[in-house]
């Protein structure tokens, strides 16, 4: 029964880890996470770090994986109820994934936006976790085109939602910034949706 006891524990930390790193990578990028800071955060000590990770890319690879877990969760009761509303599922995801609450919600949104241009200087560990969080993302739109588009539009709207936040949010949670995610809003639409 202890060794049960001390499993949960450990698998609740390890949890608590990856909860806090994957919040971490988002706000600071892969850079920005020390061991040490990050386990400050988590309210442990440096040296149990090892305990629940071979590496500090082992972490940061999970914490990636983590991240998209967490982002997929809160987007998919946005784009379900839009749905229920009566909205294409495409539109439901764009709406959903371009509304303003996006902008200033970085450590709990997308972790592709938030890290897409470090992505491809991280060590192949963190890249391939990265790669595959991205392929999800563009196979989630590919499922919410309408049945006669081109699959290959995916990949388009893709690049520009993930861009478009990229860029909302180097303007800022201002009217510059949602300026921009309505305008991108409005073109994926006007182009890919189909009533």
């Amino acid at each position: 029964m202890k060794n049960t006891t001390t499993g949960d524990k450990k698998a609740r930390t390890h949890e608590l880890i990856l909860d806090t790193a994957a919040k971490a990578i988002r706000r600071g990028g892969y850079a920005g996470v020390s061991v040490a800071e990050l386990m400050k955060e988590a309210g442990l000590t440096h040296g149990g770090f090892y305990a629940h990770f071979a590496s500090r890319n082992a972490m940061l690879a999970e914490a990636m994986a983590r991240a998209s877990e967490l982002s997929g969760k809160a987007l998919a009761p946005l784009v379900q109820q839009a749905v229920a509303g009566g909205k294409s599922p495409l539109r439901a995801l764009v709406e959903s994934y371009l509304r303003d609450a996006h902008l200033e919600a970085v450590e709990h949104g997308c972790p592709i936006a938030a890290l897409g241009s470090e992505i491809c200087r991280q060590p192949e560990e963190v890249r391939t976790v990265a790669l595959q969080q991205m392929d999800n993302l563009r196979n989630a739109i590919a499922q919410a085109l309408p049945v006669q588009a081109n699959k290959d539009s995916a990949d388009v709207i893709m690049a520009t939602l993930v861009g478009c936040l990229q860029l909302a949010r180097a303007y800022g949670n201002n009217e510059a910034g949602r300026q921009l995610l309505a305008a991108s809003r409005r073109a994926v639409l006007a182009q890919y949706d189909q009533a």
